[in-house]
């Protein structure tokens, strides 16, 4: 049996690695000049391959594919994965939020683990390669824009359209409508919000930790806690990328900051009195100093209507109460998303429905299986993603194994 691996990445050469092992000659197309490329950025170079968590807990984190994943999970979760690439000798460590990451915090040791599971003796290398087309007859015929080969499976593991600089261009989706498989329609996931408001300039690196950030979206509010960072025209950080996701598409959005979560406004309220009664000749900004970071607390009171210099003892009710709702209830102005091709994922793709979900093979073409990014699953940060990649791949790499004991 002659197997195409289309896809270089993490999904493409774990699976290279399990049928390679298994004694399947595989032969693996990339674009690039170089395995892993998206890998070496992940995780800010460090690459979150993974979450410590159970198959429930990865589950609650995909935003788009649930039920599609439920099956790949089961065949091969986060445990799995910690194992596999401790097993390896690429020892990981657990950190905040159940994320998994080499100890040697290098995301190039995470490719190296990959590659070191391949059996090179079932493997042909085409780097610099780009595939142009895929037919079927009898077999697959694979037309690269250097020569001309027959396989009898292709795994499509191509990404989405994220960082095309790393060579995710969209190319899956054509192979899929090539052999007339429905492809829901890419889009940005896990960018950066764009924020209309001038302030946002000011606040440039800001960081803000123990967060909520709040979006009602089409009528429903989804909240997440955790940190956010201000850049010139827009919020992103774990909760603001993660918040993407659910907005999507969509366009009529209110977003807010809720600074203080741990408390009810009722306890808010005890804690300001108390600051007031014990500096009421001091100027407002001096109690806004001590509940937010230096540099929203003019802006803060700007967005209050309250002069920075009024008096602690001059303050109305109506502007305590103001002060009070704005702490739980910051309006941020929604823009809209960054481009696709700042994602860190594509929300999109091949469309789940004509993909069988225990083999990742396609419905209407035997043989022919996608994986990773390029299906139509996105989740939330914190290693999912890529779990998805390892859970896909290992579902199809194993169909094809099983298919080929039985020949």
């Amino acid at each position: 049996m002659k197997v195409a691996v289309i896809g270089g990445g993490a999904s493409g050469l774990f699976a290279a690695g399990l049928l390679t092992k298994a004694g399947i000659e595989t032969f693996i197309f990339d674009g690039n000049e170089k395995l892993g490329k998206k890998i070496y950025i992940t995780g800010k170079g460090r690459c979150n391959v993974t979450n410590n968590c159970d198959k429930d807990g990865y589950l609650k984190n995909v935003v788009h594919g649930q039920k599609f994943m439920y099956s790949a999970i089961n065949q091969f979760d986060s445990q799995d994965t910690i194992e596999f690439f401790e097993s390896l000798g690429c020892p990981l460590k657990t950190e905040r939020g159940g994320r998994v990451f080499p100890c040697s915090d290098k995301a190039s040791d995470v490719t190296k683990t990959l590659v070191k599971n391949i059996d090179n003796n079932f493997l042909d290398l085409h780097l610099n390669e780009k595939v142009v087309t895929i037919d079927k007859k009898s077999n697959f015929a694979i037309k690269t824009e250097k020569s001309k080969y027959e396989f009898d499976a292709v795994i499509v593991a191509t990404g989405g359209k994220s960082y095309s600089a790393t060579g995710s261009s969209g190319d899956g989706y054509k192979f899929a409508k090539m052999f007339d498989l429905n492809v829901v329609t890419p889009s940005a996931a896990l960018v950066p919000i764009k924020i209309k408001d001038s302030f946002c300039s000011n606040l440039e690196g800001l960081s803000l930790k123990n967060v909520q950030l709040n979006a009602v979206v089409n009528g429903k509010t989804k909240s997440l806690f955790g940190e956010m960072m201000f850049t010139h025209d827009a919020i992103t950080g774990p909760i603001a990328l993660s918040l993407s996701s659910f907005i999507g598409n969509n366009k009529d959005i209110e977003l807010s900051l809720d600074f203080k979560p741990a408390l009810t406004n009722e306890k808010l309220e005890e804690r300001i009195l108390r600051d007031f009664k014990d500096n009421l000749n001091k100027d407002i900004s001096y109690i806004i100093k001590g509940l937010l970071p230096h540099r929203l607390t003019e802006i803060f009171l700007n967005c209050c209507g309250i002069d920075k210099h009024k008096k602690v003892n001059s303050i109305t009710v109506a502007e305590r109460n103001k002060i009070i709702y704005n702490l739980k209830n910051f309006a941020l102005s929604f823009s809209g998303l960054y481009p696709i091709e700042s994602g860190i994922v594509t929300a999109g793709g091949v469309d789940l429905k004509e993909i069988n979900p225990k083999t990742m093979e396609s419905k209407k073409v035997p043989d022919l299986y996608f994986i990773g990014e390029v299906l139509d699953v996105d989740c939330l940060t914190g290693g999912y993603n890529l779990q998805t990649a390892f859970s896909t791949a290992y579902a199809a790499a194993n169909a094809i194994i099983l298919k080929n004991s039985k020949v």
